[in-house]
C-alpha cells in the first residue's frame, strides 16, 4: 500500500509545480509560499481532527517535538527556495533539480540513520544525477 501513496505522492508532486507555476505569475514568492503554507497547515489540522488524532499530542516525546520542529523548518526553508527559483526559472529546470533531493536523501540516510547503500542505490544515484544534468543544461 505505501508504494501506492508515494506514486500519488509524486502526482501531486508533480501538480504543486505546475499549478505554482502558474499561480506565481506576478506574486512575490515569500507571499505565495505562505498562501501555499496556510492551505497545507489547514488540510492538515482538518485531517488530524477527522481522524481524531489530536489526543496523541500529548503523548509526543520531546525528541520527536525536536525533530519535527526542525523538519518544519527544513521544510519551509525548501518552500522559500523553491518558490523562488520557480518563479525566476523554467519549471522543467527547477523541478530536476529540487528532486536531487532524492540523491541528497540516500546519502544522508547513509550517514546519520546508517541505512544500507547498496550498488543499486549508487547506480540509482549516478543515474538521476546524470539525468538532472542532462535536462537542466
Amino acid at each position: 500500500m505505501w508504494m501506492v501513496f508515494a506514486l500519488l505522492s509524486a502526482v501531486f508532486a508533480a501538480l504543486t509545480s505546475i499549478l505554482a507555476k502558474v499561480g506565481i505569475d506576478g506574486v512575490n514568492s515569500h507571499l505565495a509560499t505562505a498562501i501555499r503554507t496556510l492551505v497545507v497547515v489547514g488540510m492538515s489540522w482538518g485531517m488530524v481532527f477527522l481522524t481524531h488524532s489530536q489526543s496523541g499530542l500529548s503523548e509526543i516525546s520531546r525528541k520527536s517535538w525536536i525533530f519535527l520542529i526542525l523538519s518544519g523548518l527544513a521544510t519551509g526553508a525548501s518552500w522559500l527556495c523553491y518558490y523562488y527559483a520557480l518563479q525566476q526559472g523554467d519549471a522543467s529546470k527547477v523541478v530536476p533539480i529540487d528532486k536531487l533531493s532524492v540523491v541528497i536523501t540516500l546519502v544522508l540516510a547513509f550517514i546519520f540513520l546508517h541505512e544500507q547503500f547498496t550498488w543499486k542505490s549508487l547506480l540509482g544515484s549516478v543515474l538521476i544525477t546524470g539525468g538532472t544534468l542532462l535536462m537542466v543544461l
